[in-house]
């Protein structure tokens, strides 16, 4: 029995009127796709052989003219021109200007700035010394007599803002209080209740406008939009989308077999060109051009290269006899004119041998010994 059953295909949902837009629109999308597709797939063949023909070998010279045009005169100047020239100008700048500048502030400023800080130290101190002795007392003194003035003005101050509060308390503060109670705080409640009263009243009255005004608006526009949407606009909708969507379909259905009916007939043209062209050029390059290039190469063309080779290697021989005899008449003008070279003289360069050995354990040696 056996246990792994495929599942069964699910029930389709989809209605006649899916089932009546699919079949026509996929044969009209089919029958206007196949000659878009055929058309695609030859542009696309046409561009990938331009590409791989033209585009590619001329961009491969245009980047190879750019490089030879731009980059190797700017290399080649950067290197063998602006670096030399500005090593030449670091130097020259660390020997005209940082030298001196580091010379005359090593034996000019520092000098200089030290003494002024000795003597700006100096100043400083006789200051500090000033101050401490004579300006910080005076100072303490002024302070002194200042807290007492000071004392003396706050207590009259005190006398004359309690005397001031007193009299304002009971010429301003104490009939304000009064005023307040017993007129203005009634009459603000008074206000304040027919206000609240007439907020009612205009709430009333808006509530019951808007209430009317719902109604009219619901009776006279929401409800007719409602049917209008519910009964005219969503199911013209709902076709629109089985439609669209149906027609997206196709259209990917159509594009895959408008390819595979492009390849075949691509292929079908394809084997056509090969067996109308390619093939008789084939058989009159094998069995007419070749054998004729071949007599052509073993009749004249290595015979032709034979003699070619013959002729050199007798020049190169006839040069080299040239040669060897200009070299030996030159040896024999030079000899009969300055003479024959010197030999050279042997020298004796062995270790000496017997008494005149190099001694070990002794202070004479065979250089320092008489």
């Amino acid at each position: 029995m056996d246990m792994h059953k495929p599942p069964p295909p699910p029930e389709s949902s989809e209605g006649c009127l899916v089932t009546a837009v699919r079949v026509p629109v996929r044969i009209v999308v089919l029958v206007l796709v196949v000659p878009v597709r055929m058309v695609w797939d030859a542009l696309a063949a046409a561009g990938r052989l331009l590409r791989d023909t033209v585009c590619r070998p001329l961009g491969r010279g245009l980047l190879w003219l750019g490089r030879a045009v731009f980059v190797w005169p700017f290399t080649g100047l950067w290197r063998y021109v602006l670096v030399p020239g500005g090593r030449a100008l670091g130097r020259l700048a660390a020997v005209l200007v940082v030298v001196p500048a580091v010379w005359v502030h090593r034996h000019v400023l520092a000098p200089v700035g030290r003494a002024v800080a000795r003597l700006a130290r100096g100043a400083g101190a006789g200051l500090a010394w000033l101050c401490a002795r004579v300006v910080a007392p005076v100072g303490h003194g002024l302070a002194w007599l200042l807290k007492g003035f000071g004392a003396v003005l706050r207590a009259a101050g005190a006398g004359v803002y309690t005397a001031a509060a007193r009299l304002g308390r009971y010429l301003v503060v104490v009939p304000a209080r009064w005023l307040y109670t017993w007129v203005l705080a009634p009459v603000g409640r008074a206000v304040a209740r027919c206000v609240r009263g007439a907020g009612r009243l205009l709430g009333l009255l808006a509530t019951g406008a808007g209430l009317v005004l719902y109604h009219v608006v619901r009776v006279l526009f929401a409800l007719p939009a409602l049917a209008l949407w519910r009964r005219l606009l969503l199911p013209a909708g709902r076709f629109l989308a089985v439609v669209a969507r149906e027609t997206g379909q196709a259209l990917t259905h159509a594009w895959r077999v408008a390819g595979r009916i492009s390849r075949v007939v691509g292929r079908a043209l394809g084997t056509l060109f090969r067996w109308i062209v390619v093939e008789p050029v084939r058989w009159v390059y094998r069995t007419v051009l070749t054998p004729v290039g071949h007599v052509v190469r073993d009749a004249v063309l290595r015979p032709a290269a034979e003699g070619v080779r013959a002729v050199g290697r007798t020049a190169r021989q006839a040069l080299a006899t040239a040669r060897s005899t200009v070299r030996q008449t030159r040896a024999e003008v030079r000899r009969m004119l300055f003479g024959g070279p010197r030999r050279p003289v042997a020298a004796d360069r062995r270790e000496p041998t017997g008494a005149a050995a190099r001694t070990l354990g002794s202070s004479t040696t065979a250089l320092t010994k008489d």
